[in-house]
């Protein structure tokens, strides 16, 4: 199933949704052809009752999407999607989504000692700073995916003006 290429957070229930640090983690592990509660409380290292009522507020804020179902030993597992491949913030919101994304993030550099973290200032026209970001977005997404097996990595791309 291709996923839709992005998703424009801009509704209050998508915000509210996405002020907990573990709705992003679940966000983060979910692969794009799905996963269920089960595998997903494996990835994200909690119990199946947080993941299900996790889940429950990202489907209902449109964040993911419930996918196919199948049998095992006579019971039905439900895979869930994202809703895309990428979250767009747009300006406006209160920062609460975007922190508690960035607190997510923060939660797994610990576990990676082979991380590349780099925050640098820069000054630069509005030209300049839309001109980097678009480059960097297209880096990313003409990165081709390695085979399945490989180690999963975390990309935070990010261009923002400081206030």
């Amino acid at each position: 199933m291709i996923l839709p290429d992005r998703l424009v957070v801009d509704r209050p229930a998508q915000h509210k949704a996405l002020e907990h640090p573990l709705r992003h983690r679940i966000l983060r592990a979910l692969p794009p052809d799905g996963a269920t509660i089960s595998q997903l409380s494996r990835l994200v290292n909690t119990n199946k009752g947080n993941i299900s009522h996790h889940l429950r507020v990202l489907l209902d804020a449109g964040l993911v999407r419930q996918g196919p179902t199948r049998t095992v030993r006579g019971g039905t597992e439900r895979y869930y999607l994202p809703a895309a491949r990428r979250l767009l913030f747009p300006t406006g919101e209160d920062g609460a989504a975007t922190r508690a994304m960035l607190q997510a993030i923060a939660d797994e550099i610990p576990h990676d000692d082979d991380h590349l973290l780099s925050n640098r200032r820069l000054r630069l026209t509005h030209e300049q700073a839309q001109h980097l970001a678009d480059h960097l977005e297209r880096l990313v997404d003409e990165l081709p995916e390695a085979p399945p097996g490989a180690p999963s990595y975390g990309v935070l791309v990010g261009v923002y003006q400081r206030s």
